[in-house]
């Protein structure tokens, strides 16, 4: 049972790295609070994260309902979620920006018009965008009402949380020390890891639906 739990907390902290992207995040997030004092800075980071969390975390304790209220079986949602992390995961790996876990050209330049970030765009989409709002959902699914491993899957959320905070205070000096080629390469290797667990679970839930038997 063990190895279960520490096995489904690896995958949801690989999920949630690469869904997140907290290298990302905090590139856009110095890009954004150049202009801005470290005060304020501070204050939109911790505010942001908040934000995002909570919104996270209710999705993760009402998706069950959200599925069985939908009609949507766990296989449809394996298969379904699988394809989305996967398109996640290639853009990641090659470098590219899609609107599963970052702000489209319009959204960026709405952000730059505003004072305070913390909601918008930070929050939503960069942190609890639609890659890491169907991940969540998709997890807690997958641990079918064991407690334990759904403690394991909000455990390595808050954990990815909190590396996403602490890089976002730290954004212009962890900017200026990896560089672009850096945060790119971080992010590379996490799109793997997560294009390996789409297919996975694409895998599962093709089998769990029964159409293959």
């Amino acid at each position: 049972m063990n190895e279960l739990i520490i096995e489904t907390a690896t995958v949801a902290f690989a999920t949630f790295f690469a869904t997140i992207g907290p290298p990302d995040v905090a590139a856009m997030y110095a890009a954004l609070t150049s202009r801005a004092t470290p005060k304020h800075r501070q204050k939109m980071a911790v505010r942001a994260v908040l934000i995002a969390g909570s919104i996270l975390i209710v999705f993760a304790l009402i998706g069950d309902f959200l599925l069985s209220s939908l009609g949507i079986s766990l296989a449809a949602l394996r298969t379904a979620g699988g394809i989305l992390l996967l398109l996640i995961g290639i853009d990641m790996v090659f470098a590219r920006h899609s609107g599963g876990t970052s702000t489209t050209d319009e959204e960026e330049q709405e952000a730059l018009s505003k004072r305070d970030i913390s909601v918008f765009p930070i929050a939503t989409p960069l942190i609890a965008g639609p890659g890491a709002l169907g991940a969540v959902i998709l997890l807690m699914a997958n641990a079918e009402d064991d407690i334990s491993l759904q403690i394991a899957v909000i455990a390595a959320l808050l954990l990815v949380l909190l590396i996403t905070l602490t890089m976002l205070l730290l954004a212009s000096s962890l900017q200026k020390l990896l560089g672009v080629t850096g945060m790119h390469v971080i992010s590379r290797i996490f799109g793997v890891l997560l294009s390996a667990l789409a297919i996975q679970f694409v895998f599962d839930g093709i089998a769990q639906s029964g159409l293959l038997s």
